[in-house]
């Protein structure tokens, strides 16, 4: 009658810093002093939450406990401080499905952080990585150890683009780059998003900037069902279409070929324009004699016809001149 009463199986004592519920599985270990995993997790566990504790570094076989392995479905490992992952830290939860490491300081991933978990299908990394560890992070994803993996979360991590291509090794169903950097997808991560039908990618308070760099994007964009959040897209340049929805954006906007003829066509009439300045000047300069006698005839016309109105005047003013001939 204990043993059916007892919180937790015999087989693993609930840690005392953790609360322990055998019912759902979960293990909860919160606002810890340890700096370290802790070593006596029960085997039973299928949910394992280590929230604003003081670990720093993930290191090898970190969840192991006396040499087994844990029966871990879900593990939460989020505002903990983590800067460092070593090889093969989560050896140990081969059962493991969904790892949040979101809010920690990651400065360090090693490339084989990540491996040990073939049955990983969600990885949530928000608002965690540093530019070091962004760097990183492709040869930390790496197809031997992620094969499976449906969910990727990089939303928050100041990224300015993301190597597509490159993300065709996985089993990914979504991808989450919300509230990053993100100014453009170029034309290569475009084509690979038509060959991922399976994809769908979020990409909402990211400053775009619409010019016709995003051309193929835009495309893209209009003609797939891919981007759930496409409506919540926004050009952050050029000003002129700051808080525009780049769905609402026209064909003409992102042209590169117009784009590209209206700055020829600007140069072609820079270039008429001074060719036609030039030969004017060497008109002017060959014909420098004509042109003073010319000049010199209209003065003499001016002064001629002025001399006539000034006579006339005079004999308006004074009745004696009015019957002399002019």
């Amino acid at each position: 009658m204990c043993l059916l009463c007892s919180p937790v199986r015999t087989d693993g004592v609930c840690p005392p810093s953790c609360v322990c519920a055998t019912d759902s599985g979960t293990v909860t270990c919160r606002d810890g002093e340890e700096t370290e995993v802790p070593g006596d997790i029960p085997e039973w566990t299928s949910t394992l939450v280590l929230q604003g504790r003081n670990i720093s570094t993930l290191r090898r076989g970190a969840f192991m406990t006396n040499g087994t392995e844990l029966d871990v479905a879900t593990l939460s490992l989020s505002d903990n401080g983590i800067r460092e992952i070593e090889p093969y830290a989560f050896l140990g939860l081969p059962r493991l499905h969904l790892l949040d490491l979101s809010h920690n300081r990651l400065e360090s991933v090693s490339s084989r952080a990540f491996h040990g978990l073939p049955e990983l299908r969600s990885l949530l990394l928000n608002c965690c990585l540093s530019p070091a560890a962004t760097a990183q992070l492709p040869h930390a994803l790496s197809a031997q150890s992620l094969r499976n993996l449906h969910r990727l979360e990089l939303a928050g991590n100041q990224l300015i683009s993301i190597p597509l291509e490159r993300l065709d090794i996985y089993n990914l169903h979504a991808l989450v780059l919300v509230n990053n950097s993100i100014e453009s997808i170029g034309r290569e991560n475009v084509s690979s998003l038509y060959q991922q039908r399976r994809l769908r990618v979020y990409l909402s308070l990211n400053p775009f900037r619409c010019t016709c760099e995003l051309e193929a994007f835009y495309y893209w964009l209009k003609n797939s069902s891919q981007c759930p959040d496409a409506g919540r897209l926004v050009c952050s340049e050029p000003e002129a279409r700051r808080g525009v929805s780049v769905e609402k954006l026209r064909g003409e906007d992102v042209d590169c070929m117009n784009e590209n003829l209206e700055a020829v066509s600007y140069v072609f009439l820079g270039i008429v324009l001074a060719l036609i300045g030039v030969v004017f000047l060497m008109v002017l300069y060959l014909n420098r004699g004509g042109i003073k006698k010319w000049l010199n005839n209209i003065r003499e016309a001016c002064r001629d016809q002025m001399e006539v109105y000034h006579y006339r005047y005079e004999q308006d003013s004074d009745p004696r001149l009015a019957n002399v001939a002019v």
